[in-house]
This record gives structure tokens, C-alpha cells and sequence, in this order.
């Protein structure tokens, strides 16, 4: 009972303190305009460089969080002599450890990119043009999709079924706890994958279809979508990519 307040409460904590994150703005990237980009306005870079910078925001919060819950969990594992609270902290650091590393892993943007800060562009440090910020809309774009698509979701939900089966049958602990490990650990990356940014996606079909028909094409990101209907005698339930 121990341990599982203390992991509700360390959840809740993390949660809270990344909601307070993502409602602040991001240090030195402040802009002063929400104007969407079309071919008849200059606004493209900045739009580019804004969603940028909430995407980066969103990593760096979420790295920091799993860090942070990675070591907190390593020191009441090390400092405690409750044998479930200790099997609870290093089953719970190991998740926290895999949820850091696949940040790291799927980067918002590749380590050497050629994209500025707003602030260096606005200094005029560095030049961006508009293609280089439809470029960069496309890529954030890209990045917006798969961090929301199926796949995120099952890789999410096979490590969480683990570490639930883990807690059952490798600690030889009740159902309900298992059941209570998973329920935890899919709150944390449901809320992690729900709370990625999209602005970029809809600002870069927006672009794209302000700038004629010849780049409509490749604002198409359209998510596949559930359906389903109930008949006489049974029902079907289909998923269109």
C-alpha cells in the first residue's frame, strides 16, 4: 500500500510539474505574432521557429521528467529496506530509464540541424528563408504524425503490459497490483503522447494549400480513422489507415 502511494503521488507530481511547464513559455522564444504562413506573408519563418520551439520544449520537459523520476526512484530503492517498495522503485526507474532513452532516441530535430533559434534569427545571427521554414514545418510535421500514430501507442502499451506482468508474475505479487503497475504507467505516456505538439502539422497544411495546388498534396496527413456500425445480427468495428 506503501509503495503505491508513493508512485501515485510521484506520478501525480511529475504530471503536475510538466503541465506547468507546458503552459509557460519557452525561455527566450517568446513571438509576438500568430499569424499563420501563406504565400502573401513574410510570417512563415516565424511560425516555423515558434512551433519549433514548443516541440523542443515538449522533449526537453518530458526528458527532464523521466530523469528526474529515474533517479528519484534509484534513491528510495537504495535507501529502503521494504522489499515491495524496493521491487516497485527499480521495476518503476526501469520504465522512467526506457521512457528517457526513447526521447533521446527520436530527437525533435537531428543533433547538427541547420535551423536557428528565433533568437538568433531575429538578431539577424543567422539567416532563414522561407524555404528553409517550410522545410522545417514539413519536418516538424512529420515528426507531430508519428509521435501520435499507433505504433507510439503499442510500443507505449507493450512496455507497460511488461512491467505489469512483471510485478504479478516475476514478483509473484497479486493481479491487482499488476493491474495497478500498467493502469500507472499508461496514464504517464498517454499524457506523454497527448500533450505533443500539432501546431505544426495544421500550419503546414495551411502553407501548403496558400501556396496553390502544385504543394496541396503534401499537406495529406490524414490520420487513419475508426469506424463502425451494428446490423442485425452483429456489429463490425474497421480502421482506415
Amino acid at each position: 500500500m506503501k509503495s503505491s502511494i508513493i508512485r501515485w503521488c510521484g506520478s501525480a507530481a511529475l504530471f503536475c510539474a510538466l503541465s506547468v511547464f507546458f503552459d509557460s513559455p519557452v525561455l527566450g522564444q517568446a513571438v509576438s505574432t500568430d499569424t499563420l504562413p501563406t504565400k502573401d506573408t513574410g510570417n512563415i519563418q516565424v511560425t516555423a521557429l515558434k512551433d519549433k520551439a514548443g516541440a523542443e520544449g515538449w522533449w526537453y520537459a518530458w526528458l527532464a521528467g523521466y530523469s528526474a523520476a529515474t533517479a528519484g526512484q534509484g534513491v528510495v530503492y537504495f535507501t529502503s529496506d521494504n522489499k515491495t517498495l524496493r521491487q516497485d522503485m527499480v521495476l518503476g526507474a526501469a520504465t522512467t530509464f526506457l521512457g528517457a532513452m526513447g526521447q533521446l532516441i527520436t530527437p525533435v530535430l537531428p543533433k547538427y540541424s541547420e535551423y536557428p533559434s528565433y533568437r538568433e534569427y531575429a538578431s539577424g545571427e543567422k539567416p532563414f528563408s522561407a524555404d528553409q521554414a517550410a522545410r522545417l514545418l514539413k519536418v516538424l510535421a512529420e515528426r507531430e504524425k508519428e509521435g501520435r500514430s499507433w505504433k507510439t501507442h503499442a510500443i507505449s502499451g507493450a512496455v507497460n503490459l511488461g512491467s505489469g506482468l512483471i510485478t504479478w508474475l516475476g514478483y509473484k505479487r497479486t493481479f491487482m497490483d499488476g493491474l495497478e503497475n500498467f493502469a500507472i504507467n499508461t496514464a504517464i505516456t498517454e499524457a506523454q503522447i497527448w500533450t505533443q505538439p500539432v501546431k505544426a502539422r495544421r500550419d503546414y497544411e495551411k502553407y501548403c494549400q496558400g501556396t496553390g495546388p502544385d504543394t496541396r498534396t503534401m499537406a495529406s496527413w490524414r490520420e487513419g480513422e475508426w469506424s463502425w456500425n451494428v446490423y442485425p445480427g452483429g456489429f463490425y468495428v474497421k480502421y482506415v489507415f
